[in-house]
């Protein structure tokens, strides 16, 4: 008789004065030949401890899969196979934990003895149930999971963790059986923190089909995150719609994330990154996301992990809102708001196909310039971290400037001890061209900024009405209804020569409203501009007039002097 000692992994045999109370139950049957002849484990232990002592040898099994009631089992089958020669019965409830028994006392299929008795293996038999695995019902492959998920590693070397994965996707492909669909839209919501799919990719088909397809996430909320990650990329790789697993994890998240440890949530979240990561754009949620972003802050995720995230938000980023953007700035930092983070984001979102879609691109310049106005009354944000912000965009993504320039005035007003090189430097992210009349006149009264930005700022307006007056003179044409008499003194103006095009309208230019696209704010632009073009043709009619008038003195003059030289003619 031998006595088997069960001990958990790495502890030591010194000091073990009992033995377990599934052991001992078995004691008077604990037989050393039975056991050696099915557990080679165990024959070689009973080999070196008879060898070593004289009393009956003490065998100490180190991290036993499954415990006393696993042993139990193997236990019991070694002695019903010796006395009615065809072992124990392998049932859906333990044939995973009989699996990995049998692989941790190698109870293989060829020893010696199993070959010498043609007695039934435990291996054999295990391997056989599980190949039956996908016909078993749904709760008892569910229940292997489970139990898989307490016996790694072995789990892993045999194979039965693979084998139970693999079992319950197949059940989670197929409708549910009736009565036991559990729609995602009846499950209770948590309230400490909501995950919610704002994405469009929520098509009216994918709803028609989420009872059938998401019947199975309340049964898997309960999984650890590793064997959560191993399902979603079983799911995957079965060509699972890739909006039902974001949906599962943000579910899985929101069900677990509420009252967990801190080490307990960061392996969920670096587990569901994970997932995520490889899933389409459209499938995940931008609002989701943020919101995983605000739990891990504390929990300081791997690298790779914080990696991960922020180039899922990068993707996403046409969708985020101001509110998503403002996170808190870490703790010693002295700034309101992570502004480090954002600009990240926008490496992230740059470095995909967004600069080949201007939508999306401007989309993005829109959202950085309400980020810009927020950041800039913060007194630690410094010039060139503003800057970096406020320049990180190319130029396709603004039309407009003028909400960059009130950023930057708001800038310039709360940081007053900048020097005219640093203001200069920030004024570079401008482009006065796309400046309204509005601000540039603000820009030129403005004490704020730098002489030579105001300069720069008048100087590109002009350029701007240079180039919007003298623009492809065929692509102007006049305009078919009757124009007001303004502009019909200007043509009659301009066709007094008889079109020689040259006289005293040579190199003037006849602005027509016909095919210039002009907006708005222009229309102020084009009055102003009309006003001034008539007072230099006043000015160039009363200088003409003037011309006319001097002519015609100076041949008087020449008359009279002419008249003066010649002799007076005799009465």
């Amino acid at each position: 008789m031998c006595i088997v000692v069960l001990l958990p992994p790495h502890s030591s045999t010194a000091g073990v004065n009992g033995i377990t109370a599934t052991a001992h139950l078995l004691r008077p049957f604990l037989c050393e030949d039975i056991l050696a002849r099915f557990c080679g484990r165990i024959r070689r232990l009973v080999v070196a401890g008879a060898e070593s002592a004289k009393r009956p040898p003490r065998v100490a099994l180190h991290g036993f899969p499954g415990g006393a009631e696993a042993f139990e089992l193997v236990a019991r089958w070694c002695y019903a196979d010796a006395e009615s020669g065809c072992g124990g019965a392998v049932t859906a409830a333990n044939a995973c934990v009989l699996r990995c028994a049998a692989e941790f006392l190698d109870m293989a299929a060829d020893a010696p003895e199993a070959a010498s008795t043609a007695a039934p293996s435990l291996v054999r038999m295990t391997e056989k149930a599980l190949e039956e695995m996908p016909h078993w019902p749904w709760h008892t492959v569910v229940d292997a999971v489970k139990q898989c998920q307490r016996l790694l590693p072995l789990a892993d070397t045999t194979g039965a963790f693979d084998a139970a994965v693999a079992a319950l996707v197949c059940h989670m492909t197929v409708p549910p059986p009736a009565g036991d669909a559990t729609p995602t839209s009846s499950s209770p919501e948590s309230s400490a923190f909501r995950f919610s799919c704002d994405t469009k990719s929520s098509s009216l088909s994918l709803r028609g089909s989420c009872i059938s397809r998401t019947w199975w996430f309340d049964d898997l909320v309960s999984l650890r995150p590793g064997t959560v990650e191993r399902v979603a990329a079983a799911l995957l790789a079965r060509g699972t719609d890739h909006r039902v697993v974001a949906r599962f994890l943000f579910y899985y998240l929101k069900c677990r994330i509420a009252g967990a440890s801190a080490e307990d949530k960061k392996e969920m979240l670096e587990a569901s990154v994970t997932v995520m990561s490889g899933l389409d754009r459209s499938a995940v949620s931008c609002k989701g996301l943020f919101g995983i972003l605000r739990i891990a802050a504390p929990l300081k995720l791997t690298d790779a992990c914080q990696q991960r995230l922020v180039a899922m938000i990068g993707r996403k980023l046409d969708h985020a809102t101001l509110d998503n953007l403002l996170v808190p700035a870490p703790a010693g930092t002295g700034s309101l708001y992570d502004v480090s983070l954002v600009l990240r984001f926008l490496e992230a979102f740059l470095r995909g196909s967004a600069p080949d879609e201007p939508a999306r691109l401007k989309k993005v310049g829109r959202l950085i310039d309400l980020y810009l106005a927020e950041v800039a009354p913060d007194p630690s944000l410094r010039p060139a971290k503003f800057l970096e912000l406020a320049t990180a965009l190319p130029a396709p993504a603004r039309d407009c400037h003028d909400a960059l320039y009130r950023a930057i005035d708001v800038y310039f007003q709360v940081h007053g001890r900048l020097t005219e090189e640093e203001k200069m430097k920030i004024c570079r992210g401008l482009s006065y061209e796309k400046l309204s009349p509005e601000c540039c006149k603000h820009l030129a009264r403005n004490g704020g900024f730098p002489t030579r930005a105001a300069v720069q700022a008048l100087a590109s307006q002009h350029t701007v009405l240079k180039s919007l007056v003298l623009r492809d003179p065929s692509e102007l044409k006049p305009v078919a209804p009757s124009p007001p008499p303004s502009t019909v003194k200007r043509r009659e103006t301009c066709y007094d020569d008889g079109g020689r095009g040259g006289g005293e309208n040579d190199g003037q230019v006849i602005l027509y409203a016909g095919r210039l696209d002009l907006t708005l704010e222009n229309q102020n632009l084009r009055s102003l501009l009309d006003g001034m073009h008539w007072r230099v043709m006043e000015l160039e009619k009363v200088c003409s007039r003037m011309k006319t008038q001097m002519t015609k003195m100076k041949a008087r003059r020449a008359a009279s002097r002419t008249a003066r030289s010649l002799p007076r003619m005799c009465s």
